[in-house]
């Protein structure tokens, strides 16, 4: 059975863009090993991820990553069972979000800035699907 999991977190510091690089290194190869696929969005200070899988694998995943030390304040946005993935061609794709398209963001936030703790889960979960249809991710 596919899952596709969304989750919000915050920063514990600063993060540099090689930082984020090195974060999708590992999480690329750890996802090919496990057969998980997915999106990591970010700004300074806010990362949303989507990762999609067998529900045990994505399970695993995701509490492993509430353990992880680089982010706090980890809220589940959405869990679903799903027929296919949306992100398959992604072992981890990346967006930085604070350069999307502001109109965009309006479509589905109440502001223009992304905080993804006052948006719900589906409107978060569409977001991401409108991204990923615009080709707006990197490999």
């Amino acid at each position: 059975m596919l899952v596709r999991l969304i989750y919000a977190s915050r920063a514990a510091a600063t993060i540099s863009a090689e930082a984020i690089e090195a974060i999708l290194v590992t999480s690329r190869q750890n996802n090919a090993d496990h057969g998980i696929t997915g999106v990591l969005c970010y700004t300074s200070d806010v990362f949303v991820q989507a990762i999609e899988g067998g529900r045990e694998q994505v399970n695993t995943l995701y509490n492993r990553l509430q353990r992880d030390a680089r982010h706090h304040d980890l809220v589940l946005l959405d869990y679903t069972e799903i027929a296919s993935r949306r992100y398959a061609a992604w072992s981890m794709g990346k967006l930085r979000l604070d350069k999307i398209n502001l109109s965009l963001l309006l479509k589905y936030s109440p502001t223009a800035e992304l905080d993804p703790y006052t948006m719900p889960g589906p409107a978060t979960a569409a977001l991401l699907e409108e991204l990923a249809a615009t080709a707006s991710f990197c490999g």
